[in-house]
């Protein structure tokens, strides 16, 4: 494919790359974009069904929105610094993790990730579901595939179809949800005086804290695969900023509105709560509501099946090397449709048990390899690497790199005796009296550990391996 920038030819309607480099000439987009897109990205009915959690536990809603606010703006931060390796590295944001954890060790990472994205997906899929069946009828085996079918097409067609529907979603969803937000802080304190709960309780502080920032910094794993094809030369402090707006603005909105509307509806659902206080505005605008929420879900979720897509590659090329193109793409998409689909049938309808789970889950699995896969950016090859060599199983980055590895798992175990799951406590969380403080030493141990063991770390050959990798990459040597 050899497509110019966004001032030259057209680009084709499908994307052709998958985990391969972009070259300059097809970089395109703008800064600010990522703004939008990230607002969209993550304002959605998962998003907000996080914030039922702390008045669930007896947290009040100012205490709920100050976790929300601290957990998800903190989380953030370490999402958003994976933005800048999109521009840098031309990369999908998983196949990096090559650098720290070799061709194979990064497979390691790219399990965890695979989950993430199929959790994601199967989750989407069942709350889109529900606010369809409020207007039409069917059952979950007609919905469930027909909504996977959707989004495996909109990930076909790939990037600039993500970033341009994300980007206009924006604008509806403001409009909207500001309405709905209004009614919430508004019509509901009038029809129920006293909230549900109205008092603080550290554990469920910690827990919502814990889940908002768990939540936020999941998303590290999809940030480079949507901006790689920015020009290399993009502002980093502009890129982190833009980015770091979007999720966190969508993720405090929303989140806090998912505490107001739990607080003030006993047993609240979140399709149902939606639905009910839209309808405050006039009658029908709730449907309304769930129906454009249902619309940014379904988007999401075409970015999480593109995402599990070139995660899937990345791995199955680290074992057996894959030729990047379209056929690869649907075969990738159409295996994580096939197992998204029997999982969400499988699922049990009590739902959210698992969801709080599997949020927290992520937060376990994803924390040590953010922490590494940012010392390495940042700290040790300071955004430098010899990109082809990525591709290369024998080449200076190895089959298996056992500083990230070892910083990885240390990071991980040390992680174990901070776990608050609905079926395990560590003693740690125990003692707290079940708050899960278990991100703090996930990444002070994952990070730190690998700072010590890569800061000395011998990067000749990989420094002269750099220039002949770039020429490869942009088709000047053969």
């Amino acid at each position: 494919m050899a497509t110019q920038r966004s001032s030259g030819s057209s680009r084709p309607a499908i994307e052709a790359r998958s985990i391969d480099y972009v070259p300059r000439a097809e970089r395109h987009g703008k800064v600010w974009h990522q703004g939008p897109f990230w607002f969209t990205g993550n304002f959605v009915f998962l998003t907000m069904m996080v914030g039922f959690v702390g008045p669930s536990m007896g947290l009040s809603i100012m205490w709920s929105v100050l976790a929300i606010a601290i957990g998800a703006g903190f989380g953030t931060v370490f999402m958003a610094l994976h933005a800048n390796q999109g521009p840098k590295m031309g990369l999908p944001q998983m196949i990096q993790s090559r650098a720290q954890f070799g061709s194979r060790g990064a497979i390691v990472p790219f399990a965890a990730t695979i989950f993430v994205y199929i959790g994601f997906i199967v989750f989407g899929v069942i709350l889109v579901t529900q606010a369809i069946q409020l207007v039409l009828p069917g059952s979950t085996w007609f919905w469930y595939p027909m909504l996977i079918a959707i989004s495996i097409v909109i990930a076909l067609v790939g990037y600039d179809l993500l970033h341009f529907v994300q980007r206009w979603l924006t604008y509806l969803l403001i409009a909207v949800f500001g309405i709905v937000t209004l009614m919430a802080v508004t019509a509901l304190p009038a029809a129920a005086p006293i909230p549900v709960n109205s008092g603080w309780n550290t554990t469920a502080f910690l827990v919502q804290l814990s889940l908002a920032a768990g939540y936020n910094i999941s998303y590290s794993v999809y940030v480079s695969d949507y901006s790689r094809y920015l020009p290399q030369d993009s502002s980093s402090p502009r890129l982190i900023f833009w980015t770091y707006l979007g999720a966190t603005a969508s993720a405090i909105w929303l989140m806090s509105l998912g505490a107001v509307l739990s607080s003030y509806i006993p047993g609240a659902d979140g399709i149902v709560s939606l639905v009910q206080t839209g309808n405050y505005f006039f009658p029908g605008f709730g449907i309304f509501v769930a129906l454009v929420g249902a619309v940014a879900q379904l988007s999401v979720t075409g970015i999480n099946s593109y995402g599990a897509m070139l995660t899937g590659i990345s791995a199955v090329d680290g074992f057996r090397p894959v030729r990047p193109g379209v056929r690869v793409r649907v075969i990738g998409l159409s295996v994580v449709g096939l197992l998204s689909l029997v999982i969400a049938l499988a699922l049990p309808d009590a739902y959210m048990a698992s969801f709080n789970g599997f949020v927290l889950l992520m937060l376990y699995f994803l924390i040590p390899w953010t922490a590494v896969n940012l010392v390495d950016f940042y700290a040790i090859r300071k955004g430098e690497y010899a990109i082809a060599e990525i591709f290369n199983p024998h080449g200076v980055y190895g089959r298996w790199a056992w500083r990230g590895v070892l910083a990885y798992l240390v990071g991980f175990v040390a992680m174990v005796p901070f776990f608050s799951l609905p079926f395990f406590v560590g003693p740690a969380a125990a003692a707290l009296g079940g708050a899960d403080i278990a991100f703090i030493p996930g990444l002070l141990i994952s990070g730190g550990l690998y700072l010590g063991l890569a800061r000395n770390l011998e990067r000749s050959s990989e420094i002269a391996a750099q220039r002949q990798s770039q020429l490869v990459l942009e088709g000047i040597a053969s």
